[in-house]
């Protein structure tokens, strides 16, 4: 008979699958996904032209992630995963976002994961001006 001490752990999610989760919340413009599934001491540090690599834009929390991404998934463009590498511990993506005005960005994104949920990643974005 199995006792609640002697019960086995429920199984993480693989980087496979938190990847996939990732790129529907993030071409559905879903900010609470995305959000759900960054570690609550998740580090976000991200590089482009306003954000140089001596001062790059840092999130250092859960919730500072959702407010980046509540801020990225009202705007008014689409977002599309074009590449995804996934290895154990981690997985690259590459983000193509399109505004109406055609204006274009791209993001290469490197995630690291802990217990399943997401606890660092880094983003370079370059975009059309």
């Amino acid at each position: 008979m199995k006792t609640a001490a002697s019960k086995s752990p429920q199984a993480l999610p693989s980087a496979a699958a938190i990847c996939e989760t990732l790129k529907r919340a993030i071409e559905g413009r879903d900010a609470e996904l995305a959000a759900s599934l960054y570690a609550d001491d998740a580090e976000m540090m991200i590089v482009n032209r306003n954000y140089p690599p001596s001062k790059p834009l840092v999130r250092k929390s859960r919730s500072q992630v959702f407010e980046l991404y509540k801020d990225v998934c009202s705007r008014e463009m689409t977002h599309k995963i074009t590449s995804t590498v996934v290895g154990d511990d981690g997985f690259a993506l590459r983000e193509s976002c399109l505004y109406p005005d055609g204006c274009r960005v791209l993001s290469q994104v490197i995630v690291e994961l802990r217990d399943g949920k997401i606890a660092r990643q880094f983003s370079v974005d370059c975009w059309d001006e």
